[in-house]
């Protein structure tokens, strides 16, 4: 399994960014191999980040190249006081059961 977390500082949205976001959404939990997504934001600092999580890295290059994710990273500068994108290997999910329901990840204890 795999995650890609998109960090960001908000910039100015508009319309369009509201679309793109969208549709780039849309189209990750089309692509095969999408299994989940959790957004968080962090109030001390202001970045927002969004995880998204694929069966393979396959899966995660497909949405990489779709046409809507490519026109909104062409345009980011528009939008965003800043980005990085982190692209990680998942080794293990665990922990307790209090939490089952409420994450999009199942934990294995």
């Amino acid at each position: 399994m795999y995650s890609s977390t998109f960090i960001f500082a908000k910039g100015e949205w508009d319309d369009e960014f509201y679309r793109l976001d969208e549709q780039i959404a849309a189209a990750a939990r089309a692509t095969p191999g999408y299994l989940c997504e959790e957004s968080w934001e962090n109030a001390e600092t202001g970045l927002v980040s969004n995880v998204y999580y694929w069966e393979s890295l396959e899966a995660l290059q497909a949405l990489m190249r779709h046409p809507t994710h490519l026109e909104a990273k062409a345009k980011q500068a528009r939008w965003l006081d800043g980005y990085q994108v982190v692209v990680s290997q998942v080794l293990r999910v665990y922990g307790d059961a209090k939490l089952a329901g409420r994450l999009p990840l199942t934990s294995k204890t």
